[in-house]
């Protein structure tokens, strides 16, 4: 392990065999497998460091929450939408259905009366530009 010297005594200042320089120093576990490693309060800094990351862990937290809450809202509405879209579809439809039905059932008088309109109009414009133009 980098950093873990092998030797304690007098180069160290009589420290524990396997004492780092930052504080950690392994201990036997009791299964094989495992490691445990214990640190000391040798730097002050270290708590201070746990407690920035605490902050911005909880800080993490409430920004996923707050996401979470505006994904849920945004995904309301986006369901109010399109119910309101349905039923306008559906509306639309109707009145299609009640129009198609209106025309078949008066014939189609209104277009004959168009199509005079237009004609007379026509006929006016010209009959105008011929007489004073």
């Amino acid at each position: 392990m980098a950093g873990i010297s092998d030797g304690g005594g007098p180069l160290y200042g009589g420290a524990v065999p396997f004492r780092s320089h930052q504080g950690l120093m392994p201990r036997v576990a009791a299964r094989s497998d495992e490691f445990v490693l214990q640190i000391d309060p040798v730097d002050g800094g270290l708590d201070h460091e746990v407690g920035g990351l605490c902050r911005q862990v909880h800080q993490l937290r409430n920004v996923a929450q707050e996401i979470d809450r505006e994904a849920k809202f945004q995904n309301d509405m986006l369901n109010q939408l399109q119910l309101t879209l349905i039923k306008a579809r559906a509306g639309v439809m109707s009145n299609i259905r009640r129009l198609n039905k209106s025309i078949v059932h008066c014939g189609s008088n209104h277009a004959i009366h168009i199509v005079v309109f237009a004609l007379i109009r026509v006929f006016s414009v010209y009959v105008r530009y011929k007489i004073f133009g």
